[in-house]
């Protein structure tokens, strides 16, 4: 998917809605093929959207913390059961401490003001990424968050704060290296399967579609594994501006693309495009 404001595309031949949505086109998004199971997103521009209107940095991440609740409640229109968002980064720790606190703050009184907003629609609000380190009072919410939403099963909004893709590995790896020690694992006997119990959530699916913002194409380090079959959509739209419409177009562009996980299709068979794939071929490669 090319760089660009615009996502062209249409997801089983409908039209990207422009208003409201009734509850039949809710239901039929929800029904339709080929709609991705995981999307995660980089939520990248608050800053540059904010400084081209002279504003501070601060309001550019106030208005992205609005994007995200139209975004989640637009993924449960379109069907999708899994969202994640990179919300803060292990390297963005780095950054001008009052920015840093500011978005601490932030992330705070946003778990605080829509969770029931979030509950009311069934999403489930988890964590994933380092706990040490965030403010107490940070976790204290997030901890809330997920036990008020723990039942729901509509979508999974997972919030990646203080996470980054190689801290993951490494840990899981630290945890890999514990269990051979005491003898509970058998180095031999480790395959992709095994690794992936030691992730941070083991349950939480690959990523079928990634969608970075605001033109820059990369991937920051950010749900290396998961990310391995996913489909990379970059667009030039900021965060700030960034909704529902925007999400749908993009769902809609991964309904044409042709997944094969890489085996080979054989053109001779049949002149009619064929089916995408769904998951991966399960590795047979011994370690």
């Amino acid at each position: 998917m090319s760089s660009r404001d615009d996502v062209t595309g249409h997801l089983v031949g409908q039209p990207v809605p422009r208003g409201g949505e009734s509850a039949d086109e809710s239901a039929h998004a929800r029904s339709a093929p080929l709609v991705p199971g995981h999307i995660a997103i980089v939520m990248d521009g608050n800053g540059r959207w904010a400084t081209r209107q002279g504003l501070t940095r601060t309001r550019g991440h106030t208005a992205g913390g609005k994007t995200l609740i139209d975004v989640v409640e637009g993924a449960v229109e379109i069907g999708i059961r899994h969202l994640t968002v990179f919300g803060f980064s292990t390297e963005n720790w780095c950054r001008p401490a009052a920015e840093v606190d500011f978005l601490m703050t932030l992330m705070r009184s946003a778990l605080r003001k829509h969770r029931l907003r979030l509950h009311a629609n069934a999403v489930r609000i988890r964590h994933l990424g380092r706990r040490t380190g965030l403010p107490p009072a940070l976790i204290s919410e997030i901890e809330a968050a997920e036990r008020l939403t723990a039942g729901n099963d509509r979508l999974t909004l997972t919030i990646c704060l203080n996470y980054g893709g190689r801290a993951e590995l490494l840990d899981a790896a630290r945890g890999i290296a514990e269990a051979a020690a005491v003898g509970t694992l058998d180095p031999a006997a480790l395959d992709a399967q095994t690794f992936a119990r030691y992730l941070y959530a083991p349950d939480l699916p690959d990523v079928d579609l990634f969608i970075r913002t605001a033109g820059e194409q990369r991937i920051s380090n950010f749900l290396l594994w998961q990310c391995a079959y996913a489909e990379l959509a970059f667009v030039d739209t900021p965060w700030p501006d960034f909704d529902r419409h925007h999400l749908r177009q993009a769902v809609e562009v991964y309904a044409t693309r042709n997944r094969t996980f890489g085996t080979l299709t054989d053109p001779g068979r049949s002149t009619e495009r064929p089916a995408p794939r769904r998951q991966p071929c399960t590795s047979t490669i011994e370690p």
